[in-house]
């Protein structure tokens, strides 16, 4: 009997370890999956499932165009993620974009607000035993005289100041994507956003100049940024890492 119970216990612990964890994001246009019609517009977290095995790990992209926390939580897409959450689980949250737009009154946070919002996504997020992770905006393709402009105001800092009172891993996606930018230059940088010519894609037929969202290139070049913030913050989930 003592045999069986042991073999029953080990099993059982064996697939435990054995569970497939989802990570979800939970954010904005720059990271959400996109349409076949907006292409080649590409959001970052599209790109981030490469990163990892899908038998170990599965990317669950909940993010959307033009959301910010107040609007996430008002339309029940942050409810949604909560109620889906298991012990183990992984939430990674980016917004900032959004929330920063006071002509919105929708959307529109304040940083206090923004604050008070992360400070909701991470107990609810712990409440069901899973992992939340801070990330800053990314940066906007801004250049002033070939110098990167930042464009987030107080949100980065408010983020940064949430992840250290509240002792939450923060990927600080802003500093990060500046130095890409930065290394890219000003004109250099505008391969990687959805920057188009007339007549160039179906899609976008009088063109398109976007600093803001991403082609493939731009996405491939963030998500890996978020792989490097998983390494140096030392989340558990860096041992399920491919590449």
């Amino acid at each position: 009997m003592k045999i069986f119970f042991g073999l029953l216990i080990s099993v059982l612990l064996f697939r435990v370890a054995d569970a497939q964890i989802t990570v979800y994001l939970a954010g904005d246009s720059t990271c959400a999956n996109k349409a076949g019609d907006k292409r080649p517009e590409t959001g970052w977290g599209e790109m981030l499932q490469q990163y990892f095995d899908p038998a170990r790990v599965k990317i669950v992209n909940e993010a959307q165009n033009g959301r910010s926390t107040k609007s996430f939580i008002d339309e029940g897409r942050w409810k949604s993620i909560v109620d889906r959450l298991n012990k183990g689980d992984y939430v990674f949250i980016q917004f900032g974009h959004n929330d920063e737009k006071k002509d919105k009154p929708t959307i529109y946070a304040s940083p206090e607000d923004y604050k008070a919002n992360l400070i909701k996504f991470i107990t609810e997020t712990r409440a069901r035993g899973a992992t939340p992770v801070l990330m800053t905006p990314v940066s906007r393709g801004k250049f002033e005289k070939d110098m990167l402009v930042k464009t987030h105001g107080e949100y980065p800092d408010a983020v940064k100041s949430v992840g250290k009172e509240r002792r939450v891993a923060v990927i600080d996606m802003e500093s990060k994507s500046a130095a890409v930018l930065s290394r890219y230059g000003n004109e250099g940088s505008r391969k990687l956003f959805l920057q188009l010519k007339p007549g160039e894609n179906a899609n976008y037929p009088k063109g398109v100049e976007d600093n803001t969202h991403f082609n493939p290139k731009g996405a491939e070049e963030m998500a890996k940024i978020a792989v490097e913030g998983i390494r140096e913050t030392r989340l558990k989930l860096l041992k399920y890492l491919t590449k």
